[in-house]
């Protein structure tokens, strides 16, 4: 049996016992020191975990000058992200367990990226770091033994993107939800701390990612999910929202979420926010 959307701590610690062949990631990170994640990883991480960097590992480059905006985490090439993977060791078929410190916040990325590359055996470590210390889980601070792979095969996409033109051709049509993962204060435009314009997408609803944890960090019931997606989506289709938020990134949180809730695939707009409000021609909505 393969995880594809969370796994358990208990879960994890018997694969490890098992002998289960993993890849574990930990995807800890801090858009406000980039360095952070990596001070954390090295200070302690689930043993066998490989420290993967948002921006270098789960990002592209960004838009040279002259160039369209591509946002503030570009998509990698699949190329170049395919090597990445298969320099951690991953093949088709293994298992691979992603977490972070953040409640899910950065290594939902990671998810959503090996499932782009068409690999489903996936999961996200649900309570990250806090819930594998709390059932007892130890820490290391050795890297990981390195077992690495040819650039991993990829197969066609597992998931849907859709691109800013196609988005804004898709503003005016009924039938469809638009959801923002972005904080409130964000998403109404009171503040913005990233990007140089606030606001948010027209027609865009929200839906703070942090909003998917239970007190104690881990996902909320698969039921209670289904219950609030299903209000948002207001009697729409799930497989035709899209999700978005400031790069792409906690977006994947609401992706997860849903998939979770048992409400299938939905789409991912990756350049999202930042580079939606890069092109003045393109609408914005406040309040």
């Amino acid at each position: 049996m393969s995880y594809t959307t969370l796994i358990s701590a208990a879960d994890l610690q018997a694969l490890m016992r098992d002998g289960t062949p993993l890849v574990v990631l930990d995807v800890s990170f801090d858009l406000a020191d980039t360095a952070a994640g990596e001070a954390a990883y090295a200070s302690g991480h689930l043993p066998g975990a490989h420290y993967a960097h948002l921006d270098r590992d789960l990002s592209g480059p960004k838009s040279a000058p002259g160039e369209p905006a591509r946002g503030r985490h570009p998509l990698p090439a699949r190329e170049a992200f395919a090597a990445t993977v298969g320099r951690w060791g991953i093949a088709p078929g293994t298992q691979v367990v992603v977490y972070d410190r953040q409640g899910g916040m950065f290594c939902v990325r990671a998810w959503w990226l090996l499932k782009w590359l068409g690999h489903e055996a996936v999961a996200v470590l649900d309570g990250g770091l806090v819930a594998w210390q709390a059932a007892g889980g130890a820490l290391s601070t050795g890297l990981p033994a390195v077992d690495p792979q040819p650039p991993y095969p990829a197969a066609s996409p597992a998931v849907r993107t859709l691109d800013a033109a196609a988005l804004q051709a898709r503003l005016d049509e009924p039938g469809w939800r638009l959801l923002d993962a972005r904080a409130p204060e964000r998403f109404r435009g009171d503040v913005e701390p990233l990007d140089p314009v606030a606001g948010h997408i027209p027609g865009a609803v929200n839906r703070f990612f942090k909003d998917n944890l239970a007190a104690d960090g881990r996902f909320k019931a698969p039921a209670q999910l289904r219950s609030e997606f299903e209000a948002l989506l207001a009697g729409t289709d799930p497989g035709t929202a899209v999700h978005q938020c400031g790069s792409g990134v906690t977006a994947c949180h609401n992706l997860l979420a849903m998939e979770v809730a048992g409400l299938g695939r939905a789409a991912l707009y990756p350049g999202s926010w930042s580079e939606w409000c890069a092109d003045p021609q393109r609408p914005v909505a406040r309040g």
